[in-house]
């Protein structure tokens, strides 16, 4: 028997969670198929999600078809929610991306293609709604190739276990240079040279039908059987997991959802640190089973452990690379029925379950502030906050979180020198690619500077959130190498190195401020706009006032017309309502988060923040030397003629 993991991706209101219960259904997980509409759907089981029709958190469900056993992961379709989609895709086998025959390739469908080649998740797509007036596959399938890749190809009218015909196999070898030489030779494909395409995500199977209707479910299920396949298992018996997901049940007990990728889980296992498992559960919807083994590729959720983390690696697995998608937008929270430190700790167990939410207590403002995604987030923090902590909230109109880097190299120095205490350091910054983040290396020699203090330093660079000195916003897309530094036999300790990494990183920015060669960067959004013809004119000059970049409009139908592009974030986040109204409320707009970009009106941003980096003292760029005893500040401009180790201008 087949067992894959495979979550089901899609826009919001494409269908995704109607095609889940209709597969549950299919197969006799489900002996009452549910509605979102009617608030009775099987994975959408969270009194929110109840509430407003949408998937909120992901969920799991189990089902066996013919010789398939699938464990079934349904994520938000909301873009506001999107860091918990990015977290499932880690574990996947297969994904199901769900598309609406009416709306075709949506702004946030290709953000879900790009993070399925991202995380090399094969896919097969499901087109739904076709039962519906104006729907019309083969201008569909055309757009899947167009936009997202020729290998999307109409699986729909192959049989169960009949051969292909020769045209569909002609097409599918078309995708690989090699198979089609195989296939001239001998005039056929086997199911396992397919099934070895579609792993490899040169070919994805496309399926059509209507999900509320039951059309095409069959279809789809055959042919997740036909074209899947195990993954191979794990070349070690020692035990790794990938964490995905962290929630509380109902009655307050901390879960950790997890893949086991190799090995085996049991409860009391020792995990993480000295922590054990206690219960090992197998979820179907929002009842479970206690088990008491999990094998390589099982999902469940386990009870027992704290301070783990959704993208943390178990055991021998390592963690995740850090999501892509991330908040742009910083909102103030104000308890009005509690005291602050009680919303406080509340926010903090809610960030306990999504990290991204960077919960901080400003001190120099007495702001207790949050990141989000957008609007949608925000209405659904206030009611979490609301049912789960019975605290009433209420948030401001957010800012934009930017992110500083620089434009050329530099070299900064740091000295950590109190009595008694000893290090210096000297890094190379340098610009890095866009979106690379930040990269941290050596080119120092081991006679220089021992492999001891070389991995203090490196360890130093990781272990802050190093900020720019512009407006003080996170810096980004640099590349820091550590080039010399010196220690003192006696002195010197690792607490010394981090001051002295942490001191140069602020050094040489500094000094590249005084040169003009910092940088704030600004969030940019994808769009999707659709309107109607007759205010295709007046969007494309909203586009332009905002300084968009956006391609031709293109007919949607006789009275529709599509505009995508991409523009500032601060420019367009409150263009949705304008849009509505302008529009009568015919008008959607879908933005994406779309990586950061040279800031539009950067001296603006800097004189609004008044940022004085030589006052943040937590962050400082001085250094400290000694003489006659005592340790002394020496201001940042000052340190390079003092260095120890000489300067390389």
């Amino acid at each position: 028997m087949t067992h894959i993991n495979a979550g089901i991706v899609a826009h919001v209101d494409a269908g995704k969670t109607t095609l889940s219960e209709a597969m549950l259904y299919q197969t006799g997980a489900l002996r009452k198929l549910g509605r979102v509409d009617h608030g009775d759907a099987f994975l959408d089981s969270d009194a929110l999600e109840k509430q407003r029709g949408i998937t909120i958190f992901s969920h799991q469900a189990n089902l066996q078809y013919g010789g398939l056993s699938l464990t079934l992961l349904d994520t938000p379709g909301h873009v506001d929610f999107a860091s918990q989609t990015e977290a499932v895709l880690r574990v996947l086998d297969y994904a199901i991306l769900v598309v609406s025959a009416t709306a075709g390739v949506q702004g946030y469908t290709r953000t879900l293609w790009r993070l399925l080649r991202r995380y090399h998740v094969p896919t097969f797509i499901y087109v739904n709604k076709c039962d519906v007036a104006g729907a019309d596959r083969a201008t569909v399938l055309q757009q899947l190739q167009d936009e997202l890749t020729p290998g999307c190809i109409d699986f729909t009218l192959s049989e169960a276990d009949a051969p292909l015909d020769e045209a569909m196999q002609e097409q599918i070898a078309v995708q690989d240079d090699n198979l089609l030489t195989t296939f001239l030779d001998n005039g056929a494909l086997s199911d396992q040279q397919i099934q070895t395409l579609i792993t490899q995500r040169k070919v994805v199977p496309c399926y059509f039908g209507a999900a509320l209707k039951m059309t095409g479910v069959t279809t789809l299920l055959d042919g997740l059987t036909r074209w899947t396949t195990t993954k191979p298992a794990a070349a070690t018996a020692d035990f790794g997991a990938q964490v995905f997901k962290i929630s509380h049940d109902d009655k307050g007990e901390r879960l950790t959802w997890l893949r086991v990728t190799s090995g085996t889980l049991h409860p009391r296992d020792v995990v993480l640190d000295e922590q054990k498992v206690n219960q090992v559960r197998v979820y179907n919807g929002s009842r479970f089973a206690l088990s008491q083994a999990v094998a390589p590729d099982g999902v469940c959720a386990v009870t027992g452990l704290t301070g783990t983390y959704p993208g943390q690696g178990l055991g021998i697995t390592p963690d995740a690379a850090a999501p892509r998608l991330q908040p742009v937008l910083s909102y103030t929270v104000t308890p009005e029925n509690v005291q602050v430190h009680a919303c406080l700790e509340a926010l903090q167990q809610l960030q306990d379950e999504d990290p991204q939410l960077q919960v901080a207590w400003e001190q120099q403002t007495n702001e207790l502030r949050v990141q989000l995604m957008g609007a949608m987030q925000v209405e659904v923090l206030t009611q979490l906050l609301a049912e789960r902590f019975n605290i009433q909230a209420t948030f401001d109109a957010g800012s934009i979180l930017y992110r500083e880097t620089i434009t050329a190299p530099v070299e900064g120095v740091g000295h950590f020198e109190p009595l008694r205490h000893y290090s210096e350091v000297h890094l190379r910054l340098a610009p890095g690619k866009p979106g690379s983040g930040l990269v941290y290396d050596s080119a120092c020699s081991l006679e220089v500077l021992g492999k001891n203090w070389q991995h203090q330093v490196l360890t130093s660079l990781g272990a802050k959130q190093h900020l720019g000195v512009l407006i003080g916003a996170p810096l980004t897309d640099a590349h820091i190498t550590l080039l010399s530094g010196r220690s003192h036999i006696k002195h010197s300790e690792g607490g010394d190195f981090r001051q002295a990494t942490w001191r140069a990183v602020r050094q040489g920015l500094m000094m590249l401020r005084e040169q003009g060669q910092c940088q704030v960067l600004e969030p940019w959004y994808r769009f999707d706009l659709i309107v109607p013809t007759t205010q295709v004119g007046r969007a494309m000059t909203d586009l332009q006032q905002m300084g968009a970049d956006f391609g031709t409009p293109e007919a949607v139908s006789d009275t529709q017309t599509r505009i995508h592009g991409s523009a500032p974030v601060a420019q367009m986040r409150d263009y949705a309502a304008a849009v509505r109204a302008y529009s009568s409320g015919v008008g959607q707009l879908t933005c994406v988060i779309d990586g950061y970009r040279p800031a539009h009106d950067q001296d603006a941003i800097v004189a609004a923040k008044a940022y004085e980096p030589v006052r943040d003292l937590e962050n400082t760029p001085d250094s400290v030397f000694c003489a006659h005893g005592a340790g002394y500040p020496v201001a940042w401009d000052e340190v390079p003629a003092m260095a120890h180790v000489p300067y390389q201008k």
